[in-house]
């Protein structure tokens, strides 16, 4: 994982990846862990705001805080695949380089 990144940094490492990940844990996921629906709808609204914000930082202090809430602080669930896993460490990873 990065070391200190900037969140452009992260965001240009990890978003592409994510894209194709989360619809997928979802999908495989979402009914054993309905909280993953949310997860998605947050990265997705993370996604949108950092493509309207072009060159600026985008404002996800709020989306960080609930996914954190959600996910309580990116535990990965002992029942779920290595994707999902790489999702929350990807997500880890976006937002400390967020807040750094």
């Amino acid at each position: 994982m990065l070391n200190k990144s900037t969140f452009k940094q992260a965001a240009a490492e990890y978003f592409r990846i994510l894209t194709q990940y989360v619809p997928v844990v979802d999908r495989v996921h979402g009914d054993n862990h309905p909280e993953f629906h949310e997860v998605r709808k947050l990265f997705d609204e993370i996604i949108r705001k950092t493509k309207e914000a072009e060159t600026e930082k985008p404002e996800l202090s709020g989306e960080f805080v609930r996914l954190r809430e959600i996910t309580d602080d990116y535990t990965v669930p002992n029942d779920v695949c290595e994707s999902y896993e790489a999702v929350y460490d990807m997500l880890a990873e976006v937002d400390k380089a967020y807040h750094a």
